[in-house]
């Protein structure tokens, strides 16, 4: 299964079961900036273990590999949790967030609440997060693993995306991530 398949069957999947969810990650910095291959898609997903039996079962086992007693820790714990495409080795990243959950924060709740629906190709919409929150999860990776990755997607979102950017938005959570730095300096060589 090709990726945008995966993405696509991952979303008609997330609609149907009423879960609201944002693409994250590289394949939303694509979106808004330029595009690099990964193999995996990272998704923020408001869930409640009431949902995680639905969701695991639309993953059949013969196609698929995920864990429903994982899935319900993770959830539980708001942490995240992959559902594996084993053939083609594609994964999907889900990112938990739970409104009732005291595991959470004012940004997560506000990437959901900003999340912007778009055609991701030809047979497939659904929603990703908001530029702005594309690039502060982006800053918050490279915060804890270094990656230059990170960054140059950072980049790409600024030169593609910069007109439709809440710079005021942008600018509080980065200060409150305590990424100023960082941020400062990728606008530093964008410029």
């Amino acid at each position: 299964m090709e990726q945008d398949e995966l993405l696509r069957y991952t979303v008609n999947v997330l609609q149907q079961l009423e879960v609201r969810y944002a693409l994250v990650g590289s394949f939303a910095s694509g979106i808004w900036g330029e595009t690099r291959f990964t193999q995996d898609i990272n998704i923020i997903a408001e869930l409640t273990v009431g949902k995680v039996g639905p969701l695991c079962q639309s993953f059949p086992t013969g196609e698929f590999y995920c864990s429903q007693h994982a899935m319900e820790e993770a959830v539980r714990l708001g942490r995240p949790f992959n559902v594996i495409h084993p053939k083609s080795g594609n994964k999907i990243d889900f990112f938990v967030f739970d409104s009732e959950s005291v595991v959470k924060t004012g940004w997560s709740q506000s990437q959901l609440d900003r999340r912007r629906e778009v055609q991701f190709s030809d047979r497939c919409t659904g929603y990703v997060a908001a530029p702005e929150d594309v690039i502060l999860g982006k800053l918050q990776y490279f915060q804890e693993g270094g990656s230059e990755k990170h960054l140059r997607d950072i980049a790409g979102i600024v030169k593609i995306s910069s007109e439709i950017i809440d710079r005021q938005y942008l600018e509080l959570h980065v200060q409150q991530m305590g990424v100023s730095k960082i941020w400062n300096s990728i606008l530093e060589q964008c410029e």
